[in-house]
């Protein structure tokens, strides 16, 4: 059975500081799917999380034309991914998604095109626009390692 919650976030700031809280509780083989809309702040929920686990602040590109970034951080290695590019659904094989996900903390920004290679273990957020700095957050999930993986929203 699917759990979820739905979260309102009224500004970057907000949005920036819950996603360092869930970062905070990520595990490898911990693997996040957001999907949304373009601008609805996928790529920004992404690199607040990873920045918040980095041991120094560095700049974190959109990996749009790498398709893949990788990244060691202080709670394991982490790839961030952005499949909206990807032509063929095998190409995560050749990128090696498929093995990192045995090993490490994956963000896959734009999933649908490979949810048939992904376990059912992976958190769902869907992310809309409700006006220019609110963002509603749904997030959904059927593992239930996250019931205590996701924070409240304070």
């Amino acid at each position: 059975m699917a759990n979820s919650r739905t979260v309102q976030f009224d500004s970057p700031e907000q949005t920036a500081i819950y996603a360092a809280k869930l970062a905070k509780n990520l595990a490898p083989e911990d693997i996040i799917l957001l999907s949304g809309d373009v601008g609805a702040g996928k790529s920004y929920f992404c690199r607040a999380l990873i920045q918040s686990v980095l041991q120094y602040e560095e700049d974190i590109p959109s990996p749009t034309f790498t398709l893949v970034q990788q990244y060691d951080t202080e709670i394991g290695e982490l790839w961030h991914a952005d499949l909206y590019r990807l032509s063929d659904p095998t190409e995560v094989i050749e990128l090696g998604l498929l093995d990192a996900i045995e090993s490490a903390i994956i963000l896959i920004e734009w999933p649908d095109q490979i949810t048939d290679f992904l376990p059912n273990s992976a958190l769902n957020i869907n992310i809309n626009t409700s006006d220019h700095e609110t963002r509603v957050f749904r997030f959904s999930w059927t593992d239930k390692k996250w019931d205590e993986k996701l924070p409240g929203h304070e």
